[in-house]
């Protein structure tokens, strides 16, 4: 299991999906608390749900607020776009982001 969830983190470090930063909150992450990268990647999510459904209610609204808009992805850390078919993409790349990483805290999980 150690090998299978270390195989799984390269890869989502080889695909992009992952930066120096998730091992910097990994090294913050000890015997007190730890799941503390999992918690903080899970408040990451929840708080992206509320932000893609406001970017999804702005775009939906005529004429296009792009002040909000931009305050929105900011929010969101995300660079800021005034095209409805690049936000799809960024919804696109969080589902697809959640999914490998829950995957990567189960197997890293029955490891422990």
């Amino acid at each position: 299991m150690q090998r299978q969830a270390a195989s799984m983190k390269r890869n989502l470090f080889h695909q992009d999906y992952l930066d120096e930063q998730f091992n910097e909150l990994e090294e913050l992450q000890d015997d007190d608390n730890p799941n503390f990268v999992e918690e903080v990647v899970n408040l990451f999510f929840t708080d992206s749900v509320r932000l893609i459904r406001n970017v999804d209610l702005a775009l939906a609204n005529e004429p296009c607020d792009f002040g909000r808009l931009d305050d929105l992805m900011h929010q969101f850390k995300g660079s800021s776009s005034r095209c409805k078919r690049a936000f799809q993409g960024v919804k696109q790349e969080y589902a697809t982001l959640k999914t490998k990483l829950d995957a990567y805290f189960q197997v890293a999980r029955e490891d422990s």
